[in-house]
């Protein structure tokens, strides 16, 4: 399984004040020490970027994204695609923002597995072929 790490997920990996003890923090660990593959796109990488103060918090980032593989695109299809799902799910009442409808389709194209804390992900899941990342019971 190739996992997609959403912003919300990562936040939660690179806070400093507190370890997080959600099990999605526990998952990203899991799979970078297991060498399963994680990749990104330069959509996160921005937004972890622009949520994060100081050039410590940046270069941390920057260094750690560089070993991540980057996802090409989006390319016009994607937005096309994307602008599709986020119109099916308003019409069933799930309400997703426009980048959030990009990276669930980015991850739809390409197979992957969301892992995300963002319970919105999981609603536009029961529309779409998204794949949500949830704990093992």
């Amino acid at each position: 399984m190739t996992l997609f790490v959403d912003t919300s997920a990562w936040s939660l990996a690179f806070r400093r004040d507190q370890p997080s003890a959600a099990p999605e923090v526990d998952a990203v660990r899991s799979a970078l020490e297991g060498g399963e593959t994680i990749v990104t796109t330069g959509l996160v990488l921005q937004e972890l970027l622009q949520g994060f103060a100081g050039p410590r918090a940046r270069k941390d980032i920057i260094d750690r994204f560089a070993a991540l593989p980057l996802l090409g695109g989006p390319d016009r299809q994607d937005h096309i695609a994307a602008a599709e799902l986020r119109n099916r799910c308003r019409r069933a009442g799930v309400q997703i923002g426009t980048i959030d409808a990009l990276l669930a389709q980015l991850c739809i194209r390409h197979e992957l597995t969301m892992l995300t804390t963002d319970k919105d992900f999981g609603r536009v899941a029961a529309h779409s072929a998204l794949r949500v990342w949830r704990q093992a019971r």
